[in-house]
């Protein structure tokens, strides 16, 4: 299925970063410290669609309401 695919999706430095709204440089600290897992193809490193789904989703904090 197309969100099966999606989930499977190799996502190289850049493209973590455009997504996080990060530099291309905190992206690569991100996955060289183990905080994105990443997957290594030769010297390449790219990062599953899915495992930055579930980081994001870790490190995302409850929204806390101002009028309380």
């Amino acid at each position: 299925t197309q969100q099966k695919l999606q989930g499977d999706r190799l996502l190289k430095g850049d493209e973590v970063a455009r997504i996080l709204n990060i530099s291309r440089s905190q992206a690569y600290k991100l996955m060289q410290q183990g905080g994105i897992p990443t997957v290594r193809i030769g010297r390449s490193v790219r990062v599953r669609y899915e495992s930055l789904w579930q980081f994001i989703e870790q490190n995302t904090t409850p929204q806390v309401s101002l009028l309380e």
